[in-house]
């Protein structure tokens, strides 16, 4: 069972043979084009329909809707126009605003700052996402 799988699983979505295929591209997308790999839905359904060619892109869109909506997957927009999407696990993201390169990254200082600046605000965080922009600099 992919990592997707289990996460529809844990939270009762039901998935028919379609989703699995969706569910199986999205679980693998990182392993099989890298770590900078954030699908859109267009994207994604090109790859589906390459398993699956019955596949709609209206099934996609419901499908990584329902997904998104469960928390399992998250929707970014990186200001580059189109939604991009990935699982739903604790990192952040570095985008270079001239090539679009997308550099992912955990530092336990951010996170740890996240909640102390929620607790003194008077807030407990539930949840957060981290989208740093920059260029990179030449040596």
């Amino acid at each position: 069972m992919n990592p997707i799988e289990e996460k529809c699983q844990q939270k009762g979505v039901r998935l028919t043979d379609q989703r699995k295929t969706i569910a199986k591209v999205l679980s693998e997308s990182k392993e099989v084009y890298g770590s900078k790999d954030h699908p859109d839905v267009d994207e994604l359904h090109k790859r589906v329909t390459a398993i699956d060619d019955k596949i709609s892109i209206a099934t996609v869109y419901r499908t990584v809707k329902l997904f998104e909506e469960a928390g399992i997957l998250v929707k970014h927009d990186f200001k580059a126009g189109k939604a991009r999407y990935e699982i739903n696990d604790d990192h952040n993201h570095l985008i270079d605003i001239n090539s679009g390169e997308i550099v992912e990254f955990v530092d336990k200082d951010i996170e740890k700052l996240q909640y102390e600046v929620a607790k003194k605000l008077g807030y407990k965080l539930v949840d957060h996402k981290l989208e740093l922009y920059g260029s990179k600099i030449k040596k």
